[in-house]
């Protein structure tokens, strides 16, 4: 650590913790919980561009006004829409047997007849890349590059382009499908979903992820076979709807000053359908609605505080641009999001940190006693603050503890019993503090001269 961020650090443990609505949190915020257990409980999983998704944001709506928020409303926007249906896998030579699979979304259907081929095996996601071109023709791409648990959850980055561009990849070498292993770190027998995007000129073709455990059983058929193929048949007939409506739900904490740039915190409404969306993003909603009320508890603040829970988030980012394109014209004082599952904060990041030092001072100082770090890296913003990115605005990510978010992420385990509401807690607590600071505050953001 830099003498810089050893004195940040000094500073933040010599703060004393006195009782304010951010220490109250931590012991005794319900909030947070009661959000996320009611959306999991009454509406369930929440697909982009789905009537659950539609039924979610009613549900939000109708929350957000419950527990006084202003200005509440659904902004609607279209987008194209796809829903997953039957999804099997089996092993048909030489060691029959079935595997758990789930399709990817934006792939094609295989026909309910479904289509059986042999399958070739690439260990890494380079490995495939280095394949001949045509060297697929009628063939199955298994592409098992798999992920490893991580606090900050930086090997998604590497993993990450098995499910975003492996398929398209494939197809272009002439693959009929791709199987790749789940991007995931879990060791339960439960794929991960996910989008993927096929290139410009490439053919769509059904791709869909293995679990972990059923990609290792096929890594070792392949270690056993001698050189004998290995055949699976697939069936996946996800279907696309065409376009459907969607939107993006806002709600206030109105400020003393409304002519000032507002605070805009943001997650991300819709989820995945296999689970309930909980950690994925019905706790980062729940979150960021709570440390709001907290703030306000303690009286009006100066700035207005934004809630922006982003609807389809998951298939590409669609609520963050309508967002993005709606609002270009109307300055934001800092973005923050939650989206990274109810696992304790342990790193306080801005892209401010060097050119407003006493700001960020100020936060750290705030955050140090509930065992928050402060950070040298520069903050990029959650997916759905395209706005704030775009306009070249202050960003501030809460870093949470990711080592088992991809354990659950885009999976069926994706439920209420994962959250830890201690954890959440410490969220809620966190995430007081700093929206306190920043929603009182009248000083511009001091920012970096762009390049």
């Amino acid at each position: 650590m830099n003498k810089s961020l050893l004195a940040l650090a000094a500073l933040s443990l010599s703060v004393p913790a006195h009782a304010d609505r951010a220490d109250d949190a931590l012991t005794g915020d319900t909030l947070a919980w009661d959000f996320v257990e009611g959306i999991t409980t009454e509406v369930g999983p929440r697909m982009p561009g789905t009537e659950q998704e539609a039924r979610g944001r009613v549900w939000a709506m109708d929350w957000l006004r419950a527990n006084g928020f202003a200005n509440v409303a659904d902004e609607p926007f279209d987008m194209p829409t796809w829903v997953r249906g039957i999804e099997t896998a089996e092993v048909t030579a030489p060691f029959a047997q079935p595997m758990a699979i789930t399709a990817l979304s934006t792939t094609t259907s295989t026909g309910p007849e479904g289509i059986e081929a042999e399958v070739v095996y690439f260990p890494s996601y380079a490995d495939l890349v280095a394949a001949e071109e045509g060297s697929l023709e009628g063939k199955i791409a298994f592409v098992s590059h798999d992920m490893r648990a991580a606090q900050d959850g930086s090997h998604y980055g590497f993993a990450g382009p098995a499910r975003w561009t492996a398929p398209s990849l494939a197809s272009s070498k002439g693959a009929l499908a791709t199987v790749i292993r789940s991007v995931g770190t879990d060791s339960h027998r439960v794929p991960h979903t996910g989008t993927t995007t096929f290139a410009e000129g490439v053919t769509p073709t059904p791709a869909g992820a293995l679990s972990n455990p059923d990609a290792d059983n096929l890594e070792r058929m392949f270690e056993r076979a001698d050189g004998t193929p290995i055949r699976m048949k697939l069936v996946m007939t996800p279907r696309d709807l065409g376009t459907t409506r969607s939107g993006n739900v806002v709600g206030e904490i109105v400020g003393r000053d409304p002519s000032l740039p507002p605070v805009l915190l943001a997650c991300h409404l819709d989820s995945w359908d296999l689970g309930t969306g909980a950690i994925d993003d019905g706790a980062g909603c729940g979150i960021i609605a709570a440390a709001a009320k907290h703030v306000a508890a303690e009286g009006q603040p100066l700035r207005t505080i934004r809630l922006l829970f982003a609807g389809a988030e998951e298939t590409g980012l669609w609520g963050s641009k309508a967002y993005a394109e709606a609002h270009l014209d109307e300055s934001v004082y800092v973005g923050l999001e939650s989206d990274f599952g109810a696992d304790r904060i342990w790193r306080l990041e801005s892209n401010f940190t060097a050119s407003d030092p006493a700001l960020y001072r100020e936060l750290a100082a705030a955050v140090g006693r509930f065992g928050v770090a402060p950070s040298g890296i520069t903050a990029s913003g959650g997916a759905d603050l395209n706005l704030v990115r775009e306009q070249g605005g202050p960003l501030i990510d809460l870093q949470q503890d990711g080592t088992r978010y991809f354990d659950l992420h885009h999976t069926a385990d994706d439920t209420l019993d994962k959250i830890d509401p201690v954890q959440l807690r410490q969220n809620v607590a966190v995430w007081t503090a700093v929206v306190g600071v920043l929603a009182n505050r009248a000083e511009p953001i001091s920012m970096p001269d762009p390049l």
